[in-house]
């Protein structure tokens, strides 16, 4: 029953249902995690990719990419793009569903906030300081952080010097988290074009109380960069044989 597909499905929406989970815990009224502030939201984040990447291998996907742009950056630094669609799908969708179930668990409480704004930052981003090229260039640099330590982590000499293959869910959450800590202030570190545009189409379908609109204007951002910078990492990756 398991298979490449199903893995990212479900591990993507375990990603996105702890992620923005985490995010709604903290800015909607009457949560008991209300004002918890960055320091929760980048570790919920972080726990969120490692269930995701356990969710993925057990259900079928030892890539566990979880990220569009993890798929892309690995497809350019093996020069093979069989997986990049059929991820892309199952990713999607998985982000997708993740969001509804965030949606529904916290239910009384679109209602009880006011501020349609944080609303949609349950489910998608939105930068500090709204200028599209340096938004962009935030997501590019993220990503590119994120696909390129990726690759360091499951690389044959980082293999051979220790248990890395063993510790890698850890590894890769651990990277997360550092990249929000570091880097994630600007943007919100989509650093994933399902990450956002999946969860950001529920907010704009669902009738979620209280909504305002779903900022369309901005959401190339964070698909865009992500795959520019996944893309540049896989060619580094490539020429320097990682």
């Amino acid at each position: 029953m398991t298979s490449p597909w199903l893995g990212e499905f479900l591990g993507t929406m375990i990603l996105i249902l702890l992620g923005d989970g985490v995010v709604a815990a903290v800015l909607l009224k009457r949560s008991k995690a209300e004002s918890g502030g960055w320091m929760v939201i980048t570790a919920g984040w972080a726990f969120a990719v490692m269930a995701g990447v356990f969710t993925a291998i057990a259900c079928g996907s030892s890539d566990a990419h979880l990220n569009p742009a993890v798929t892309l950056g690995f497809a350019v630094r093996d020069g093979n793009f069989a997986k990049f669609a059929p991820y892309l799908s199952a990713q999607m969708l998985g982000a997708m569903a993740g969001a509804a179930l965030v949606w529904l668990h916290y239910l009384p409480h679109w209602k009880e906030t006011p501020d349609a704004a944080m609303k949609l930052l349950c489910f998608s981003t939105a930068p500090a300081i709204r200028k599209t090229l340096e938004n962009l260039v935030s997501e590019l640099i993220g990503t590119f952080v994120l696909v390129f330590v990726v690759g360091a982590i499951f690389s044959k000499r980082v293999a051979a010097s220790g248990p890395a293959a063993g510790l890698a869910p850890y590894l890769v959450g651990s990277l997360v988290w550092g990249i929000g800590l570091s880097l994630g202030g600007t943007t919100g570190y989509a650093i994933n074009p399902a990450r956002d545009l999946g969860p950001r189409m529920v907010h704009a379908i669902f009738p979620v109380a209280g909504k305002a609109g779903s900022d369309w204007g901005y959401a190339a951002v964070p698909v865009v960069g992500p795959l520019a910078g996944g893309a540049l990492a896989g060619l580094l990756l490539r020429a320097l044989g990682v």
